[in-house]
């Protein structure tokens, strides 16, 4: 299947075939070869209260719980 672009007054439009399943909004990218690329757009966990208040992202380090190199933190 293959759609073409047309213009809908300063944009370009591609139209989106009815049996392909869509989400509301969307980010769209260009890869370097100029593929164009949407990806569904999601809310960032990280941003929401009620999911960082239910995470631990506290880092355990690797090597035996101290830090190691410059990790040094100040307040130790």
């Amino acid at each position: 299947m293959s759609v073409k672009t047309r213009k809908v007054g300063g944009s370009k439009v591609l139209t989106v075939p009815s049996n392909i399943k869509t989400a509301p909004e969307y980010d769209v990218y260009q890869g370097a070869d100029g593929q164009i690329i949407y990806t569904p757009k999601t809310p960032n966990p990280f941003l929401d209260p009620q999911y960082v208040s239910t995470h631990d992202f506290s880092q355990k380090e690797a090597f035996g719980d101290h830090a190691v190199g410059s990790e040094v933190i100040d307040d130790e």
